[in-house]
């Protein structure tokens, strides 16, 4: 055993941050947490949590505080802006069986389970230097500018796609990130499309533009916008109300679309950003690693980014706490562990994207197809198909130690 606690920065308090901080704890290591935001964000959008997931929040003590809002009996409709409908097979109708939660439920639960770990609002790393044994981080404090500089036998980045530690420790964001052309928009609905119940989901999927309603069991449900461009910055260049209402013109928006960009107008929190992949040969520098987006981003299309930062952060904590007298071994078991299921992860969200988003409308004919497939009913004893295994077997991995 170690002959004294092990210190880690883990730089980030969302998902994949968090997760990777009670790891540690329970590993017997002193943890400190640093987030850029003045205090600890709420809410969020969206998330499928798969069995992956799942596992690894039960392996760090949370699940009993996670709240789950799977809607019972849903149905899920495809529908026109001229009001046709059909019925279709919806994000929570996939393999893998998911749980519909909000990214807020996962964290409020992680939050309550992080014990002694020491967390630090308004605070962001400026520099981080290796030295023996580990690295000193150069911190700064976005109220005062105060800064200190402390050593840690480890550096976890855990702070999203465009992660200051991965600047820090390995280079520039366009060394590593992977443009998919596309947009996405998300926020939450104060109240469903009217003439739909509550427990429903919506699909208005067209060429280059969709917008999917996602429902909750007790909440309204929360919309997503997503389009295709090769113009990213143009779509920062004004109101964003305004380029939504431009991308899915100039065609009458129909009572559906009018209800939720009216919706849209009224909201004060919503998601709007491009679309990347994050492609790295390592997630190691030094005594540095990233987790969660920092590392592998795979988009919402993948539907496995929360249950990927769960079981990254989980599996960290395992191994360390098997190694605690070789750190670098146990950094270099946990990449060669995860790096194969999230190159499989990363290569289907790319399939995921047309289901979301057709890039064009040959896909969308062919994305049509794939959805009647998906939404034909088979007896319960039915061999799955290649598509099924292809989609299902990567997301109800268990990685344990």
């Amino acid at each position: 055993m170690a002959t004294h606690a092990r210190s880690a920065l883990v730089v980030g308090l969302g998902i994949a941050g968090m997760a990777s901080a009670i790891g540690l704890r329970k590993a017997g290591w002193r943890v400190t947490v640093i987030e850029r935001a003045p205090q600890r964000r709420s809410g969020g959008y969206f998330i499928g949590l798969f069995g992956t997931g799942y596992s690894a929040a039960k392996r760090l003590g949370v699940m009993g505080d996670l709240h789950t809002r799977t809607p019972r009996n849903s149905k899920t409709w495809e529908v026109t802006r001229g009001g046709n409908r059909h019925k279709s097979v919806g994000f929570l109708d996939q393999p893998g069986e998911p749980h519909g939660v909000l990214r807020g439920d996962i964290e409020a639960a992680l939050f309550q389970h992080l014990g002694d770990v020491e967390v630090r609002y308004g605070t962001e790393p400026t520099a981080i230097v290796d030295v023996k044994g580990g690295a000193v981080v150069t911190t700064r404090k976005s109220s005062t500018g105060e800064e200190r500089s402390e050593q840690f036998d480890l550096v976890v980045g855990a702070d999203g796609l465009r992660s200051t530690v991965r600047r820090l420790a390995f280079g520039p964001h366009d060394q590593f990130l992977k443009p998919l052309h596309a947009m996405i928009c998300a926020f939450q609905l104060d109240e469903q499309v009217p003439y739909f119940p509550e427990n429903n989901g919506i699909m208005l999927v067209e060429p280059r533009r969709s917008l999917w309603v996602f429902p909750f069991e007790d909440r309204p449900p929360t919309a997503l916008f997503s389009y295709r461009t090769r113009d990213i910055d143009t779509q920062f260049r004004e109101p964003t109300g305004t380029v939504l209402r431009r991308t899915y013109g100039p065609e009458p928006l129909g009572d559906i679309l009018e209800h939720v960009f009216a919706q849209f107008d009224r909201t004060e929190n919503f998601l709007f950003d491009s679309v990347n992949q994050v492609s790295m040969r390592s997630w190691r520098s030094g005594r540095t690693v990233l987790v969660g987006d920092a590392a592998w981003c795979i988009t919402l299309y993948s539907g496995m980014g929360a249950s990927m930062g769960l079981a990254g952060g989980s599996l960290l904590g395992e191994l360390l706490a098997l190694n605690p007298n070789d750190i670098d071994a146990a950094l270099s078991t946990w990449e060669d562990r995860l790096r194969p299921y999230l190159h499989q992860h990363q290569r289907t969200a790319l399939f995921n994207a047309q289901i979301f988003t057709p890039s064009g409308p040959l896909t969308h004919v062919l994305r049509s197809g794939v959805m009647r497939l998906g939404d034909r009913k088979k007896p319960a004893d039915t061999p799955p198909n290649a598509l099924t295994r292809y989609l299902a077997r990567p997301r109800n991995v268990e990685f344990v130690a």
